[in-house]
């Protein structure tokens, strides 16, 4: 009985690896802009998986509930300052899907936390807005706020790169 139960929990946190891993690690690098920090909340998220697994109306909710853990870790790891040395932003592009994204992950990675969370997962991760304020906690309209400056926010930084 025990060995099923271990058996099924490999099973499960392999094909979760498999399916949210990357975009875990994405959302996580874009947030703490460290690699080391990022895997190291993504795998706590895994971790936290594993041991809370709670049940799932579907894959979405699934991946909802790791992206709430993953930037709940996020961010306390950014509230107790244990953020090391910073990502060189031109060794980004490895770990973007394409290269169509590579120039807004650069951009989103210079942002204020709040903004760059509510952008990465519209732009990026294709979410809807009343999607993200579930994930995040927050109303539609904040997620549309966050969204409206976080377009400034980079208009202003592409515009004065291009002067």
């Amino acid at each position: 009985m025990l060995q099923q139960l271990v058996w099924s929990n490999e099973l499960d946190i392999e094909r979760i690896v498999d399916k949210y891993g990357n975009m875990l690690f994405r959302m996580c690098l874009v947030i703490l802009c460290n690699e080391n920090d990022a895997e190291d909340v993504v795998q706590d998220t895994f971790i936290t998986y594993l041991t809370k697994s709670p049940p799932f109306n579907d894959s979405e909710h699934e991946k909802a509930w790791l992206i709430t853990i993953a930037t709940n870790r996020c961010k306390n790891m950014r509230r107790y300052n244990i953020i090391r040395k910073h990502m060189d932003i031109n060794d980004l592009q490895l770990y973007c899907k394409d290269d169509e994204n590579y120039g807004l992950i650069e951009h989103l990675m210079r942002l204020p936390n709040k903004h760059k969370i509510v952008l990465l997962l519209y732009y990026v991760e294709g979410y809807k807005v009343d999607e993200i304020a579930k994930i995040l906690g927050i109303t539609t309209s904040a997620v549309k706020k966050r969204l409206q400056r976080g377009r400034e926010l980079i208009r202003e930084k592409y515009r004065k790169e291009n002067e």
